[in-house]
């Protein structure tokens, strides 16, 4: 189950990053799916401030690579 991950991201990334939470099941989750190319459920994408894709996972969400990809850009 990816829930449990997310919820431990989220609270790890408090403060440093925001964690949404899209359906692809409705419009707005839909859409962001074809944008970014999400190709299965869950889809975890880390963007930077301009809306460029800087981490993207099909599967099971890898805690350690997000972290080290929203660290990577609070650090620039």
């Amino acid at each position: 189950m990816a829930k449990p991950v997310v919820d431990g991201i989220e609270r790890e990334l408090e403060g440093k990053a925001q964690v949404l939470r899209l359906s692809v099941m409705d419009s707005v989750g839909g859409h962001l799916a074809a944008r970014y190319g999400a190709r299965g459920v869950p889809t975890m994408v880390v963007l930077d401030g301009e809306g460029n894709v800087v981490y993207a996972k099909v599967g099971s969400p890898n805690r350690g690579e997000i972290i080290v990809a929203v660290e990577g850009l609070t650090e620039q």
